[in-house]
């Protein structure tokens, strides 16, 4: 694993001096990636104590189970994710938790949309492990992470209006849109997420209001803009509109 980028200058040592181990959620849903990145942290901080997940579900139970975590490593392309929307729901379910996005992406837009929306860093996957760590030794210093290239500049008014709706969504809600952008029906998000229907048709209004969208095609198309990805295939059926 490589990681290119730039923050405070962090220490050289194989270990660091920290008061007591720390614990860490790495959330990435490619085994070879986790190891990795389970590798590095180990290299890095003495005894440290590492929890896996490889999907939204699995990161939300691990921190849950583990409320002592100083980091969480995310990957915003996991499944249930959507992108920054999901980073949006586990920043509104855990605010004082440290949230570091390890991704492939390059785009520098989205890496200042992610900081605007809670993350205390974004690491490019593409570098070395040292960097990373650097990266990491910033971020639990309390100091926000950026690569070089996504410095300069600054997001437009349109994206970081999105980025602050967006955040606004509870869990529950960023659960129904991820469901509304698979093109399910209200009956459908009842039966998969274990509530009434209902409740969904209350958690539907509230993601529109959020979101300033007057239908459900619409705030999928904001969930695709979210996701990081560019729409490249039809919008999912949305018949409750």
């Amino acid at each position: 694993m490589a990681v290119k980028g730039h923050g405070q200058e962090g220490s050289q040592q194989t270990g660091v001096q920290q008061a007591g181990v720390l614990a860490f959620v790495v959330a990435d849903d490619h085994p070879m990636v986790r190891d990795a990145l389970a590798a590095a942290l180990k290299g890095g901080f003495d005894g440290a104590r590492i929890s896996f997940a490889g999907t939204l579900t699995e990161t939300q139970a691990a921190i849950e189970s583990a409320p002592e975590t100083d980091l969480l490593v995310l990957d915003l392309d996991m499944p249930g994710m959507l992108g920054l929307a999901g980073l949006a729901a586990l920043r509104a379910a855990h605010p004082a938790l440290p949230i570091a996005i390890v991704s492939a992406s390059t785009n520098s837009a989205a890496m200042r949309q992610a900081i605007e929306m809670g993350a205390a860093g974004f690491i490019p996957k593409l570098a070395a492990a040292d960097k990373f760590l650097d990266a990491v030794r910033a971020i639990l210093s309390g100091a926000l992470y950026l690569p070089d290239e996504a410095r300069d500049g600054a997001l437009n008014s349109r994206d970081r209006d999105l980025a602050q709706r967006a955040a606004q969504l509870t869990p529950q809600q960023h659960r129904v849109l991820s469901l509304l952008a698979e093109g399910m029906a209200n009956k459908l998000i009842a039966y998969e997420m274990q509530i009434s229907e209902p409740t969904v048709k209350a958690h539907v209004t509230e993601i529109l209001r959020k979101l300033g969208v007057t239908s459900r095609t619409q705030a999928v198309i904001l969930a695709q803009r979210l996701s990081l990805e560019p729409v490249t295939k039809p919008l999912p059926a949305t018949a409750e509109e």
